[in-house]
C-alpha cells in the first residue's frame, strides 16, 4: 500500500451507522467498484464519513457540489478535518456572468457581460498548482470543473523551478516572468504581478497572497524569502520554489504559430472576437475532441487510468446539472454559429459531455438523502447511513386536510395554532408554499396574526438570505433582533442547518410537481430532523403517490432509528450549534455596496490615514477569503475600491 498521505483530525470517532458505512464503502473501492452511493439521512454526518473514506483510500480526491455556497461549506469542513493537507476551493470565478446569445425568433442579440472575482481566480490557481506538486490534495469544486481550463501539460511545462544558489541572468529572469503572463508594476503587488528593485525581484504568485523575494548577487540567486503580503513580516526562507504561470491557458511558441495559421483559414469565412472561441486551435485539438478540464490536472496512471477518488455531494441535484451542461451550452452556440455571430470552432469551447465526464473520473461515490434514478441504476453498492451519532430520529409526520371541516379550520389557521405552540416553547417553525407570491402574502398575513415572520425565496440576494437565516436562528427572544416563523418556497437550496427548528408545515402537499415530489418532500421533512421535538404536518385533501412514498420512507427510517436507540439505551439530544452571525465579521461602519455611496466616517483622515484603513480592510478581506466567506469579502472589496477612489 502507498505511504499514508492523509491524517484525519477530529475529536470524534465514527458512531451510529458511520463505522459500517466507512467499512462497506472502502470494501467497494478495494474491489474496484466504479459507482457506489452513500444514502445518508440529514444530520447523519455524511461529510465525516467521507473524510474517513478519503483518509483510508489514500488518494487525491475531487468533491463536486451543485453550487458555490455548498462547495464553500464543504471546503471549510474538509479543511477542519485535514488541517495539515492541501484542501482547495475551485468554482467559477465570475461574480456575474451573462453569456452571449442570439434569439432568432425576436432577432435579439445579447452581448456577453461578466465580472471576474480575482480572489476566486487566485484560489483556482492554488488548486491546480497543488494538484501538480503534491498528492495530499482535496479539491472541492462546483460543476464548473467540467469546463475547459487549459492544458495541464503546458501549464506544468511552463513553470520555473528556482533554487537558492542557482545561476541566473536578471534580464532573462524578468523576460521569463513576462512570458508566464506576470505583469510588472511599481505599485503594491497583487497576485500575478512582480516588481524589480535593483538586485531584488519580488513576485506575488497567482495562487497566493504572499510575496516571494528573490535576492540576486553576481548572476545567481542569493536567497528566496517569503513575506506576508500585507504585514511584510518574514514567513520563511526557501531552498527551492516552483513558480507557475499567471494564467491557465498557456501556449508554446510552436503551437501558437500553428494555431495562427489554422485560425487564418477559418477566418476566411468569417470573424469573431474572444480568444476563448479559438481554444481548439490553440490547444491543437481536432473538432469534437473534449477540452482539458480540472479533471485532467488530477493524477493518472501510466496507462491513462484516473488515479483519484470523486465524491458527488447531493448527487440527486448535482448529477443532473453535470449531465445537462453540455446540451444547454451547445444549444446557445448553435444559434450563434448559424446566425454568423460565431465560427464553428466556438463549439469546442465547451463543458464535457456526460459520457466524457464518466471516462475522465475514477471511482465515484454519490452522497444523498434521496438518491436519483442514475445512482440507483448504476451503483453496485447502496450503503445506508440512517442512524445518527446524536440518536436523533426522523420527524413524526401527520397528514391534515386543507379545507375547513369539523376538526380543522383550514390549513393556514391550523398552521398558526400549531406554530404558536412551538414558539411558546422557544422553538422555530417553517411553512412552505408553492410560489414566491404566496410566500410573501402568507408572511404578511402571519405578521397580522401576531407571529414574527419573514419570507425567503430566490429573488433575495445571497447576503440577505444568510442574514435572514441567522436572525431566524436567534428567534424573537434572542439577544439580537430575530423572528420565529420562516415562510419559503424551495427551502432545500438554502443549505438549512437549523437545530432550533421543530415544526414544518408543508402547505398544499397534494399538488404534485417538482416542489411536492417524493424527493422534495423527503428533503424538506429532513430539515426538522435536527431537533428532538421535530415534526411535520402535510396539509392535503388526498394522499398522492409522492406523499405516500415520502411518508413510507420516513417511517421506515424512524423504525430503524427507534429500534437502534432502544437497543443501545440512547436518549436523543437536539443538536447544539453556535449561531454564527456573518455581520460580526463586518466593519462597524455603516456601509452600502454595489455602486452606492460608502457611508463611512473619514473626516480628518489624510492620505496616510486612508492607506492605513485600506490595509486594515485588505487584511479583513483576506481573513474572510481564508474562511471562504465570500459574501463578507465582497463587501470589504467594494469598500476598498471606494476608499481608493477617495484618495
Amino acid at each position: 500500500m502507498d505511504k499514508k498521505i492523509f491524517k484525519l483530525n477530529s475529536k470524534f470517532q465514527p458512531a451510529g451507522d458511520q463505522p459500517r458505512a466507512i467499512k462497506e464503502l472502502m470494501a467497494g473501492l478495494e474491489k474496484g467498484l466504479s459507482y457506489q452511493t452513500l444514502l445518508g439521512v440529514t444530520g447523519s454526518g455524511k461529510t465525516f464519513t467521507m473524510a474517513n473514506v478519503i483518509a483510508e483510500y489514500n488518494k487525491p480526491t475531487l468533491v463536486i457540489a451543485h453550487n458555490k455556497t455548498l462547495a464553500a461549506q464543504l471546503a471549510q469542513e474538509y479543511r477542519d478535518f485535514f488541517p495539515d493537507h492541501a484542501v482547495h476551493y475551485f468554482v467559477s470565478y465570475y461574480d456575474y456572468y451573462q453569456p452571449e446569445a442570439y434569439i432568432s425568433a425576436t432577432d435579439t442579440y445579447i452581448e456577453k457581460d461578466a465580472s471576474i472575482n480575482e480572489e476566486i481566480d487566485r484560489l483556482r490557481h492554488a488548486s491546480t498548482q497543488a494538484l501538480l506538486t503534491r498528492r495530499d490534495v482535496i479539491i472541492v469544486a462546483s460543476v464548473s470543473c467540467i469546463y475547459g481550463l487549459g492544458s495541464p501539460a503546458e501549464y506544468l511545462k511552463s513553470h520555473l523551478r528556482l533554487s537558492a544558489g542557482q545561476a541566473i541572468n536578471r534580464q532573462e529572469f524578468l523576460l521569463n516572468l513576462v512570458n508566464l503572463h506576470y505583469l510588472r508594476t511599481n505599485a503594491d503587488l497583487t497576485p500575478g504581478t512582480f516588481r524589480a528593485l535593483g538586485n531584488m525581484v519580488e513576485i506575488m504568485p497567482t495562487g497566493q497572497r504572499q510575496i516571494i523575494r528573490f535576492e540576486l548577487d553576481e548572476e545567481k540567486i542569493e536567497a528566496i524569502i517569503e513575506y506576508d503580503g500585507l504585514s511584510r513580516a518574514e514567513r520563511t526562507r526557501h531552498n527551492d520554489f516552483f513558480l507557475f504561470p499567471a494564467k491557465h491557458f498557456i501556449t508554446s511558441t510552436d503551437n501558437r504559430e500553428r494555431a495562427i495559421e489554422a485560425i487564418k483559414i477559418e477566418r476566411e469565412v468569417g470573424y469573431c472576437s474572444g480568444i476563448e472561441n479559438y481554444s481548439r486551435h490553440l490547444s491543437g485539438r481536432e473538432a469534437g475532441v473534449p477540452p482539458e478540464t480540472l479533471l485532467d490536472y488530477f493524477p493518472h496512471l501510466s496507462d491513462g487510468t484516473p488515479d483519484f477518488l470523486t465524491i458527488v455531494d447531493e448527487s440527486h441535484v448535482t448529477l443532473p446539472q453535470l449531465a445537462g451542461m453540455y446540451a444547454g451550452d451547445a444549444s446557445r452556440k448553435k444559434s450563434l454559429v448559424e446566425n454568423g455571430f460565431r465560427l464553428p470552432s466556438a463549439y469546442d469551447n465547451r463543458p464535457l459531455r456526460w459520457s466524457e465526464f464518466e471516462k475522465t473520473v475514477g471511482p465515484m461515490i454519490f452522497t444523498s438523502a434521496t438518491p436519483g434514478e442514475y445512482e440507483k441504476k448504476h451503483s453496485v453498492k447502496m450503503v445506508e447511513q440512517i442512524i445518527r451519532p446524536t440518536g436523533l430520529i426522523d420527524p413524526a409526520i401527520e397528514v391534515r386536510p386543507v379545507v375547513s371541516g369539523k376538526t380543522y379550520a383550514g390549513q393556514i389557521q391550523d398552521f398558526i395554532a400549531e406554530a404558536k405552540k412551538e414558539i411558546s416553547a422557544g422553538r422555530r417553525v417553517i411553512a412552505t408554499t408553492l410560489t414566491k407570491k404566496m410566500a410573501e402574502d402568507l408572511s404578511d398575513f402571519l405578521k397580522k396574526e401576531g407571529l414574527k415572520t419573514e419570507y425567503l425565496h430566490s429573488d433575495i440576494k445571497t447576503l440577505e438570505r444568510i442574514k435572514i437565516l441567522t436572525n431566524f436562528r436567534f428567534g424573537s427572544t434572542g439577544d439580537k433582533k430575530g423572528f420565529d416563523c420562516l415562510v419559503g418556497v424551495n427551502l432545500l437550496r438554502e443549505g438549512l442547518d437549523l437545530p432550533e427548528l421543530s415544526f414544518i408545515g408543508i402547505l398544499d402537499a397534494d399538488k404534485e410537481g417538482f416542489l411536492r415530489s417524493e424527493v422534495s418532500l423527503i428533503q424538506t421533512i429532513g430539515r426538522a430532523a435536527r431537533n428532538v421535538n421535530g415534526r411535520v404536518i402535510l396539509y392535503a385533501d388526498k394522499v398522492t403517490g409522492s406523499m405516500e412514498r415520502a411518508i413510507s420512507e420516513t417511517n421506515r427510517r424512524r423504525k430503524i432509528q427507534i429500534a437502534y436507540n432502544t437497543k443501545h439505551g440512547i436518549t436523543p439530544q437536539t443538536i447544539s450549534k453556535k449561531i454564527h452571525d456573518i455581520t460580526d465579521n463586518l466593519s462597524a461602519e455603516k456601509t452600502k455596496v454595489a455602486g452606492e455611496l460608502l457611508m463611512i466616517e473619514t473626516a480628518g483622515l489624510d492620505k496616510r490615514g486612508f492607506k492605513k484603513l485600506i490595509k486594515e480592510k485588505q487584511k479583513q478581506m483576506m481573513e474572510a477569503v481564508k474562511e471562504l466567506d465570500f459574501e463578507t469579502a465582497a463587501i470589504l472589496r467594494d469598500e476598498i475600491r471606494l476608499l481608493e477612489k477617495k484618495i
